[in-house]
């Protein structure tokens, strides 16, 4: 018995480090440096004959040093960018020297790597208008090439493994779409797959990966990795946020750079280092991930940046400023260096779209890297917070509506206004059919830009229209800003009769829409709310449907609006739950500024009898639970 113990002991020590894995480091400088006092590897040109395309085609091979026939060896097929061909890599990322190095220390399994010409076309030079149908067509037309001619011929000519668990395909921008879209496509025929800075012809993640539990059992290493400051992250991110939400092992690497070689021969220098052994999955998780640039930054802005934990960098040049702030939502201090630059890492912010401003010596200005939205009464900055759950608001691969801007006189405020109408997928198209509309409306220091910009109103609808979740409809954004005080009855007077005179009679002469209560619904967040209530609960005949959001009358100072309302509901309660099938209220937590006042309107409801529904999603009294609110509420109407 000591003897199996002590044999069994023996084999742990010799076997489990070779299981263990230890996470690779970004690459130090020098990395890419030719150094003579070490053995190299050799690049050699290779014509094969290409039954895809119908000719000879040309690759080039790296092998290893030392490499020799009587050997075998894993292979590593590198792809390059929608503007160069197989010798991209050569020219501009130096490989060669990477490898070398890599091997000199020890750090990488002997491979082969193949650098073959991803545009499979007969002339498949690199020169003229590169984004030309046909050409764009042939990188796809590669997948082809690769597996019924170029792997074989590899296979027929050099010594190298042919199993699945000794391929490995990585790629820079198109080549990265590609390694990404071919790798995870022919999961029999590559284990090891990276896409670096990975370009637009990536197919979408439920097309990659359409079956997560079948690919986590496969994979043996997925790589993803991009600059921060690239354009072209999303498409990175999109991928990972799929692979996480369905727990697929993978690295997903963000570094500081942007579409450039910089970053793509760092991508080949730390994902050569961890193909062809054995993997740790539970190191994938432990790899940084650089603040990457809003979505909401303007055009090449650095800066904001988000952080994975979604705290957020922000960064302003001001040299003679004394003192600058971030406001969002609470006022964070920044430093400035010598060179003027003020910067600032706030606390975790919650996910979704959130207004702040720079206050620069005090004075309050939106932010010249971001875009600007109409909110809290001005012009200011917005910042998108990227969604990990379930992204209801994505711009997904599905029919989209259009929003369209209609300009009318108003004969009540006696002024120009305008309405921004979502339009659903197919209303140019079914020009018999009609549509029942909701009417919906923004908060206090909003306008009608509010639900289409910060509400992302048309992409929640096309979602939801797509899964069939919800009828297909239009969605009317009005100004609710109608002059006077906004809380006081003259003012939400005022916006009944424009809805009433002049709103609904307006869409209803323009667009094809159903024209009675039961196919006609209001709603609105904040102030927008107060304008739902008040209209809606005393015009049963024209709306049968009621969405109040993160609201409620607003006490003492609306009490006396409240207790006539409550009075008419009180005799009248049976026809307002007859005629009313929906009465949707929703509040973003406790930490919402509109909850005290909720919770009173809402025990006064059960007192009078009237039917409602009430939900919270946490979140306060912001733009996220705005989004959920209408991605909820819209499900409820016109069934």
């Amino acid at each position: 018995m000591k003897t199996t113990v002590l044999g069994f002991s023996l084999f742990l020590l010799f076997t489990m480090p070779a299981f263990t894995q230890n996470m690779v480091e970004h690459a130090t400088p020098g990395f890419d440096t030719p150094r003579a006092a070490i053995p190299h590897g050799r690049i050699d040109t290779v014509r094969y004959n290409s039954t895809t395309v119908g000719n000879q085609r040309k690759a080039l091979i790296y092998t290893p040093p030392g490499f020799s026939r009587q050997k075998k060896y894993p292979v590593l097929y590198l792809l390059h960018g929608i503007g160069g061909d197989e010798k991209e890599w050569l020219n501009g990322g130096s490989p060669q020297v990477i490898l070398d190095n890599l091997y000199a220390e020890g750090k990488i399994k002997p491979m082969i790597v193949v650098m073959p010409n991803g545009r499979a076309m007969k002339d498949d030079r690199a020169i003229g208008n590169i984004m030309t149908p046909d050409k764009v067509q042939a990188f796809a037309t590669f997948e082809k090439d690769l597996l019924h001619d170029l792997i074989p011929y590899i296979q027929k000519n050099y010594h190298v493994y042919s199993d699945r668990d000794h391929r490995a395909i990585a790629g820079l921008s198109m080549g990265g779409g590609q390694s990404l879209n071919f790798g995870l496509g022919n999961l029999d025929k590559f284990a090891w797959i990276g896409g670096f800075s990975s370009a637009p012809n990536t197919k979408t993640p439920e097309e990659l990966v359409p079956d997560p539990v079948a690919a986590k059992q496969q994979i043996k290493l997925l790589w993803i990795s991009c600059g921060a400051s690239d354009r072209l992250v999303t498409f990175s991110r999109r991928t990972h946020e799929y692979l996480q939400k369905n727990d697929v092992p993978h690295i997903y690497y963000i570094e500081p750079g942007v579409h450039d070689f910089k970053v793509w021969k760092n991508g080949l220098y730390m994902f050569s280092q961890l193909i062809f052994k054995p993997v740790d999955t539970a190191t994938f998780s432990k790899y940084p991930v650089a603040g990457m640039p809003a979505e909401t930054n303007v055009r090449t802005a650095g800066y904001p940046q988000i952080l994975p934990d979604h705290r957020v960098i922000f960064r302003v040049k001001a040299p003679e400023a004394q003192k600058v702030q971030v406001d969002l939502g609470r006022r964070y201090d920044m430093m400035k260096d010598t060179g003027g630059l003020w910067t600032v890492i706030t606390d975790s912010v919650s996910e979704g779209f959130h207004y702040y401003s720079l206050l620069i010596d005090g004075m309050a200005i939106a932010d010249p890297a971001s875009k600007t939205f109409y909110g809290m009464g001005r012009m200011a900055s917005g910042i998108e917070i990227p969604l990990t759950g379930d992204n209801y608001y994505a711009l997904r691969d599905v029919p989209h509506g259009d929003i369209r801007v209609s300009k009318y006189f108003s004969k009540v405020t006696r002024s120009w206004r305008q309405l921004y109408i979502y339009t659903p997928p197919g209303y140019d198209v079914n020009t018999s059919g009609k549509y029942p509309v909701l009417y919906i409306l923004h908060g206090g220091g909003e306008d009608e830009t509010g639900w289409a910009t910060q509400g992302k109103a048309d992409l929640i609808m096309d979602n939801l229209i797509a899964a069939k979740k919800a009828e297909p409809m239009l969605v009317v954004m009005p100004d609710a800003n109608v002059g006077g005080a906004a809380f006081d009855e003259s003012g939400l007077k005022t916006f009944e009769s424009e809805l009433k005179d002049v709103i609904i009679p307006l869409v209803e002469k323009k667009f094809r829409v159903e024209t009675v209560a039961a196919k006609r619904a209001l709603a609105g967040l904040s102030m927008g709310g107060i304008h739902t209530l008040y209209t809606g609960i005393r015009n049963t005949e024209l709306f049968s449907s009621l969405g109040v959001f993160s609201s409620g009358w607003i006490q003492p100072r609306q009490g006396g609006i409240a207790a006539a309302q409550y009075d008419f509901m009180g005799a009248n309660a049976a026809m307002i739950n007859n005629k009313l099938k929906v009465l949707w209220i929703a509040m973003g937590g406790k930490e919402d500024i509109a909850y005290k006042n909720c919770q009173l309107m809402l025990a006064k409801l059960d007192e009078l009898n009237i039917k409602h529904t009430y939900t919270e999603y946490p979140g306060g009294h912001t733009w996220p639970v705005w989004r959920n609110n209408l991605f909820n509420f819209a499900q409820q109407l016109f069934k």
